[in-house]
């Protein structure tokens, strides 16, 4: 097996060869390194923090506890990167900024990266991200922004907060991801750059010891190249152990499809790929309906004073700001403070509508099995632009962070599976559930994955 063909493998994949001997624990990791450590490569750009040498000790353990005939989980000896806010003993978790340089290191794993190395998982690093987690596009002014591997030359987003998450997975740097998305910041670079990212219910998986953005909102998941590597890393992540849900066939599935504002500012791409994805999902036998759902439309007037992100981010980041402010992204910085001005009035009142939206909505969706909607109304801008124009940046961020925060808002569920067909720009199907609908939107998303295999292939 070539190292170009590892780079590739899915989980399953890579178990199967690692159970026939045709790779060890310690190869797939080792290449891994190379491609992280090579110079012409994104991995200065994709990762904050590398340990070559933590990442081999664990590779050897795994493959001298798979030599004694024992396999921890489907994960033992596969190569993942966590993103730069879970803590690890012994680092200090720097979120993507430099704010955080004198901070103490942790004592102990969080509970995600414990579960990891338990399952026996490669940690290879911990990667870039939007500063702190608040923004959309992955654009970081500290440690580099790592690029889009489609158009390269271009030099495009790779979407955020999760972006050197999703470039590790494109780039061979890993073989999965572990994201955040408290906005879409799973589902958003998954979406731009061609890969699948599943958002959990956000209570399914323990939030201790992770830098947060905001404690109602934020959700840990994983960002992989299938609906089954996903299901695979929620299992562990979970804690569930479950095993990888069957398909749900698609035949009779009631899907919904909402037209209230997630429909709208699609360019050209994004608008021919959900229209043939639906054309797909119709054949083979799925009923597809248009539904409004004004509360939709409700959410900028709710979220209008920054809503509980703000408030959130500001709480945890006052004392920080006061002291190293000036060393934010002001970009960043600019949207924390926000919350400033936030009083606990306003926040008990946006927990209030927050529970009255969530209601309606899932009274609305309650007839079907999951809803359908772009994961991203655009195809991955060009970073130059942004970087240059506040106005430009912020747009952008807005637009693409819509129609994710929809469903983080609802308490929700949702994979992003790509749609696009080969040699398109990157483009996501979202399947969205409600809230501990998580197993079931990943048993639906594997038949949807099957059925747009004929245009994705």
């Amino acid at each position: 097996m070539t190292t170009s063909e590892t780079s590739r493998l899915t989980l399953a994949a890579a178990a199967e060869a690692l159970a026939k001997g045709t790779v060890t624990s310690t190869s797939l990791t080792d290449e891994a390194l190379a491609r992280i450590n090579d110079p012409a490569g994104e991995g200065a750009r994709a990762f904050v923090r590398r340990n070559d040498a933590r990442a081999r000790k664990l590779a050897e353990a795994s493959d001298a506890v798979r030599a004694a005939g024992h396999v921890r989980s489907p994960l033992e000896g596969l190569p993942i990167s966590v993103k730069d806010l879970f803590g690890i003993a012994g680092e200090v978790s720097l979120a993507g900024s430099i704010a955080l340089k004198d901070a103490e290191a942790e004592t102990a794993d969080c509970p995600v990266v414990a579960r990891l190395v338990a399952a026996g998982a490669v940690i290879t690093g911990t990667t870039n991200m939007s500063e702190f987690a608040f923004s959309g596009l992955g654009i970081n002014p500290h440690y580099g922004t790592p690029r889009n591997a489609y158009d390269r030359a271009a030099g495009r987003i790779p979407g955020g907060s999760s972006s050197g998450a999703a470039v590790s997975v494109t780039d061979g740097m890993a073989l999965a991801a572990i994201g955040t998305d408290t906005g879409g910041s799973i589902r958003i670079p998954a979406a731009l750059c061609g890969l699948t990212g599943f958002k959990p219910t956000a209570r399914r998986v323990p939030a201790e010891g992770v830098v947060p953005l905001s404690t109602s909102l934020d959700s840990i998941g994983p960002i992989a190249r299938s609906v089954a590597c996903c299901a695979v890393i929620d299992a562990v992540l979970s804690g569930s152990g479950e095993d990888v849900p069957a398909a749900l066939p698609l035949a009779g599935v009631r899907l919904a499809v909402p037209t209230t504002v997630v429909l709208s500012d699609m360019d050209e791409t994004v608008s021919a790929a959900f229209a043939r994805a639906r054309k797909v999902l119709e054949a083979a036998g799925a009923l597809i309906t248009e539904i409004e759902i004004p509360e939709f439309a409700q959410l900028a007037t709710i979220n209008a004073k920054g809503g509980l992100i703000a408030a959130e981010a500001w709480h945890w980041h006052r004392a920080l700001i006061e002291k190293a402010g000036d060393s934010y992204d002001q970009r960043v910085r600019q949207r924390i403070l926000r919350g400033r001005d936030i009083s606990s009035a306003d926040y008990l009142d946006t927990l209030a509508s927050r529970k009255a939206w969530q209601a309606a909505v899932e009274a609305r969706v309650a007839p079907f099995d999951a809803m359908i909607l772009p994961s991203v109304p655009v195809i991955a801008p060009e970073i130059a632009p942004l970087e240059a124009d506040d106005a430009a940046f912020f747009a952008a961020n807005g637009l693409i962070l819509r129609n994710p925060t929809m469903i983080n808002f609802l308490d929700g569920c949702a994979l992003s599976v790509p749609c696009h067909a080969a040699g398109e720009a990157p483009v996501g199907l979202m399947i969205a559930g409600t809230q501990m609908q998580d197993r079931k939107i990943l048993a639906l998303g594997l038949s949807i994955e099957a059925a747009l295999a004929a245009i994705t292939a």
